[in-house]
């Protein structure tokens, strides 16, 4: 069979060949770059050599004599043969609003500038950055989601290390056994490996609060909205163990702000509040001086304090976020970042509702209560960064069918609860989100009585 030939003048031949190379470097990036920690749209193969090369020559047939169609077409088919990841929580939808920003989160740091381990001597939290201080301080004064008079603040690499050195500061260091840390199932999947990866003599992880016995000594984790299901958390215990109240999806585009949060020990960070997990940046608002030294402590021993870079970069994207409600700024390139996130993930919940429970019956998820928003007026149901779903009927691996969809999550026995559940993250990038929603509608059409005998 014979080739017809492109009749086109040189400059367009020209042209075009440039848009076709620029196409492909941009769709074997995304093929490379594109996912959840590194796994994205790599097939699970590829991730699991860690050879990027072969993706490379897989990629190189794409170019194809349609041009720049036959490229988007042929990403689109091939899409349909990768897998998705959205096992972890990676903040990833939030990209596309701060490149809206331009420069108003840009940082520039001279060379001189943050130099020493120490920022403020005169704070219990020696290594903590007035400037972030200030941030958070008056983030939480705007949003209203939590008190801040008479707290300390304590910073730490992420919540994560916070969390460990709550620990650190609530264990008794000479009782005859270590204290036991629970939290009401299904519990964050961390929360057992990081207690008892260093299989401290000082504290010890002893699973569902609901089961625990009140009348030996505890730390409860309460964290509201909960991560996986969403649910919004009291303590459970009731007895007179420790509480930590980790608030890390209190923010008004998760949950309505409905009331001021005063607890003992309060954990927040950085990625789920703007999605800058990169950043490794927690705080902690603690009552207690002493336990706020404590804590100080702990990561003045393991870290010999938090990076500077990562607390004056933070404090300015939470001073924008601020700027865009108090100084009333002009939003026509850009809505307020907490409007953004409250549409965007009030969306996809809108989609995976419609998707999951749709045609078939072999998903349902949970009901969330309406309440609210005082700072920002909505009436809203909690929308969560996780959605807890539930495969229905005779599936009890839920993890491993939606695998077998190439679709990947984690499974509920990683949060203490049935494996007829997984979690799925809802903050992925928009591309792996709408692919996966495309695809749970038709797992449930295939299900659909409309499709069987």
């Amino acid at each position: 069979m014979k080739h017809r030939k492109l009749c086109l003048p040189a400059v367009a031949m020209k042209h075009l060949l440039a848009v076709s190379v620029a196409l492909n470097v941009a769709l074997v990036l995304k093929l490379m770059h594109g996912g959840d920690e590194g796994v994205g749209w790599l097939k699970v193969e590829e991730t699991l050599a860690g050879t990027p090369k072969r993706a490379l020559q897989e990629m190189s047939s794409v170019v194809s004599s349609g041009g720049a169609n036959g490229v988007q077409n042929n990403f689109e088919s091939g899409l349909q043969e990768l897998y998705i990841n959205l096992d972890h929580g990676d903040p990833t939808m939030y990209e596309s609003y701060w490149k809206q920003t331009g420069d108003k989160t840009t940082v520039v740091l001279s060379g001189w500038r943050s130099i020493s381990y120490f920022s403020d001597t005169r704070n219990l939290c020696w290594f903590l950055e007035p400037d972030f201080a200030n941030a958070a301080t008056r983030l939480h004064n705007l949003v209203g989601n939590a008190a801040t008079e008479n707290y300390h603040i304590v910073v730490g690499t992420g919540s994560t290390q916070l969390y460990q050195a709550v620990l650190y500061a609530q264990s008794p260091p000479n009782t005859p056994e270590p204290i036991s840390v629970v939290s009401a199932t299904p519990f964050y999947s961390q929360y057992p490996l990081t207690t008892d990866c260093l299989k401290s003599g000082l504290h010890k992880w002893e699973g569902d609060a609901n089961k625990f016995d009140k009348n030996r000594p505890y730390i409860e984790l309460v964290v509201s909205p909960n991560n996986p299901d969403g649910s919004i958390r009291q303590a459970v215990v009731n007895g007179t163990g420790v509480l930590v109240h980790d608030l890390a999806y209190y923010w008004p585009q998760y949950t309505p702000i409905s009331y001021r949060a005063d607890n003992d020990i309060m954990l927040f960070t950085v990625s789920k509040c703007t999605g800058h997990a990169g950043t490794r940046l927690g705080w902690a608002l603690v009552k207690d001086e002493e336990i706020a030294k404590k804590m100080t402590k702990f990561i003045e021993i393991v870290s010999i304090g938090v990076s500077k870079e990562s607390q004056l970069r933070a404090a300015k994207i939470l001073d924008v976020i601020s700027d865009g409600y108090e100084k009333k700024e002009s939003h026509e390139e850009n809505e307020p970042f907490f409007e953004f996130g409250y549409k965007e993930i009030g969306r996809r919940w809108r989609q995976l509702r419609a998707a999951a429970t749709g045609n078939g019956k072999l998903f349902s998820l949970p009901d969330f209560p309406t309440g609210k928003c005082n700072f920002s007026g909505h009436e809203f149901e909690t929308q969560p960064a996780f959605a807890w779903m539930e495969c229905k009927g005779e599936r009890d691996d839920c993890e491993g069918f939606l695998r077998e969809h190439k679709i990947l999550t984690r499974g509920g026995k990683h949060f203490g609860s049935s494996s007829k559940y997984v979690r799925v993250s809802m903050i992925g990038r928009e591309e792996h989100f709408n692919e996966f929603i495309r695809r749970l509608s038709v797992i449930n059409s295939l299900d659909s009585p409309l499709t069987k005998d």
